[in-house]
């Protein structure tokens, strides 16, 4: 694992195209801000796990309405 520090406003790229900022810190809570391609699904850890779990149960149609929700709740 890699670990690195940074302070608010302070960026992090991942190749060309994906940039995580620092937004704020306030306590034990980090918020960060994510620009990267809409193609690129950005999940925290336990919806990714749960994403997972029921792609395992049911097969990949789970994955596709989850893709299809979050393209809802990002346009609307």
């Amino acid at each position: 694992m890699l670990v690195l520090t940074r302070r608010p406003a302070e960026s992090i790229m991942i190749g060309d195209d994906i940039e995580i900022s620092v937004v704020s810190v306030s306590g034990d809570k980090v918020r960060l801000g994510f620009q990267a391609p809409r193609s690129v699904p950005i999940l925290r850890k336990e919806i990714y796990l749960e994403v997972k779990r029921q792609e395992a149960a049911t097969g990949s149609a789970a994955r596709e309405e989850v893709e299809a929700a979050l393209k809802r709740l990002s346009t609307g």
